[in-house]
């Protein structure tokens, strides 16, 4: 074909179930992977990936009719699904459908907590990594450009992030309603990325008491803790030590539980009726599922933080509907100026390994 097609392929929380997310899930081994394979795929001339809990989405722009359809046949190969199945709920836009979906996942409208704050930190995050890849061109260097500014508008001219929209605040709040004080709880922080630092400093902020930090790297578990003022674990000491903790909030990146339902059975023997409260803010869950039916265990996960903020987002109901409109009115002024660049096919060579500089048409906007 001669015209150039922007589009999104992925799965969501909006298309799909959360145990069909947890098989989808890359990990850095298989986004390298992935990523090596985009690289030379046939039509496919810029790419970015957003690899989020709750989303698993592809950004790009083909050159070519069959390139969506080869990208998805990449995805599904290298996390072993029936691309059969993956029709059945996938997410798939296209052109100006496409740049309004971005806007709206980078300003927070389509989270499963609406108007929370680290997508946007997470979309910036993936747009760097594609043009430090050299992956991105003209359409996708603007489009996420523009997506950044759009978030940062409604979230300055409206209150869509009004109340708490965090999974941070909300885990710490149902702390809080467990045991009353943070002050003498003893919380376990295993991984130590953003998502746990950030719950972690939540908790602080909150006077939460001694906190110990475990990751898969010593190193940096050490590294947290010092900023944190706590104190270091070796990660595969957590299941053992379970019993001497009140708190345990788990964000790792694992590819399966690193909390087993026997070790949370045999931590609460030990701690005679005292309650464990675990909050599991990893995609797959680090939690098994099984904990929760354990006597005085407390275990919530991502979907239920999501539903107790749809409960409470009060004013961000109408808030949302308006920031849908002035994003919309946003995506149509960017397509504009986007669609006659795809419709002459310029500015997209393929494969992606030619692209030419990774900061044509702008560089990364600064976190």
């Amino acid at each position: 074909m001669s015209a150039s097609v922007l589009f999104v392929l992925g799965a969501n929380h909006h298309t799909a179930p959360r145990e069909l997310r947890e098989k989808l899930a890359l990990d850095p081994g298989d986004e390298a992977g992935l990523h090596a394979e985009l690289a030379v795929l046939p039509g496919l001339a810029e790419v970015a990936l957003l690899n989020t809990c709750n989303r698993v989405e592809f950004y790009a722009v083909a050159t070519d009719s069959a390139a969506p359809s080869r990208l998805q046949a990449a995805f599904c190969a290298r996390r072993r699904f029936d691309p059969v199945d993956f029709q059945n709920f996938r997410l798939h836009l296209a052109g100006r459908e496409a740049v309004q979906h971005l806007l709206e996942v980078a300003a927070g409208l389509d989270s499963q907590i609406v108007g929370e704050n680290e997508i946007l930190g997470q979309v910036k995050d993936a747009y760097a990594a594609a043009q430090a890849r050299r992956s991105t061109g003209p359409v996708l260097n603007r489009v996420f450009q523009k997506a950044f500014q759009a978030a940062k508008h409604v979230r300055t001219n409206t209150r869509i992030a009004a109340g708490q929209v965090s999974a941070a605040s909300i885990a710490v709040d149902l702390a809080l309603n467990v045991f009353g004080s943070l002050s003498s709880a003893r919380i376990l922080l295993i991984g130590a990325g953003e998502m746990g630092e950030k719950t972690a400093r939540a908790f602080q902020s909150r006077g939460a008491g001694p906190m110990t930090v475990a990751s898969r790297r010593l190193e940096r578990a050490m590294e947290l803790a010092v900023q944190l003022g706590a104190s270091a674990l070796p990660f595969e000491q957590c299941e053992s030590r379970l019993a001497e903790f009140d708190i345990v909030v788990c964000s790792t990146a694992a590819p399966h539980a690193v909390v087993s339902a026997a070790a949370a059975a045999a931590a609460l023997k030990k701690r005679r009726a005292r309650p464990l409260l675990f909050i599991d803010l990893a995609m797959p869950r680090d939690v098994e599922s099984a904990v929760a039916g354990l006597q005085n265990a407390f275990l919530f996960d991502l979907e239920d933080l999501a539903a107790i903020a749809a409960r409470n987002r009060g004013v961000r109901e109408a808030e949302a509907a308006r920031c849908r409109v002035i994003l919309a009115e946003k995506t149509e002024l960017l397509w504009r100026q986007i669609e006659p660049r795809l419709a002459a096919g310029d500015g997209t060579p393929s494969p992606i390994a030619g692209s030419g500089p990774a900061l044509a048409d702008g560089g990364p906007a600064s976190r």
